[in-house]
């Protein structure tokens, strides 16, 4: 019963993790990458779909992104959820192709964009706390209904402890390492 607590606990921590390395590709750098338009949705035949679905999705030169959209009569719809993205990137539109160059970021940029991955840490940190609560509130049930003693309790609590700081350990490791390729010129 512990083991399977600490196993779920664990196991949900790391999904948080790698939530937030998702999260920050999506976030832009000095380089170009897909990844970048993860989160565009396009209006294509009556219904939202995600850019990918419509598009393939290449870098070229570092520094641009090229879309060949599938379909001629998306094209305008593509370029349009590009403008209403808040990436601050425009489209150039040659045929089904769209362009995006990504021009270098500013020293302003950099550090507004640092400060929204370091909220993202701050988030994902939230989350694995609230996963750790979630834990501990399962052991102190265990120990209510009689089925487990209070030094398992205690047991447990510091197993669950050691989880969320190695966790909490990652998540730092992962926003700096984003702060640090951000701030690379």
């Amino acid at each position: 019963m512990l083991n399977d607590i600490k196993q779920n606990a664990q196991t949900r921590m790391a999904k948080s993790i790698d939530a937030l390395r998702h999260t920050l590709t999506t976030i832009r750098t000095g380089r170009a990458s897909p990844a970048l338009l993860d989160g565009i949705s396009v209006l294509a035949y009556g219904s939202q779909s995600p850019l990918a679905n419509v598009a393939t999705i290449s870098v070229s030169e570092g520094r641009s992104l090229v879309i060949s959209v599938f379909d001629k009569s998306l094209v305008s719809a593509v370029e349009k959820s590009i403008y209403a993205s808040d990436l601050g990137l425009t489209p150039t539109v040659v045929g089904t192709v769209i362009r995006l160059n990504l021009p270098p970021l500013t020293e302003e940029r950099r550090k507004e964009l640092a400060k929204t991955v370091g909220k993202e840490g701050e988030e994902t940190k939230v989350s694995i706390r609230n996963i750790r609560r979630d834990a501990n509130q399962e052991v102190a049930k265990l120990l209510k209904d009689k089925e487990i003693t209070e030094d398992d309790k205690k047991r447990a609590e510091d197993d669950i402890q050691k989880l969320t700081d190695n966790s909490i350990k990652d998540v730092d490791k992962v926003v700096a390492e984003k702060e640090k390729e951000l701030m690379a010129v």
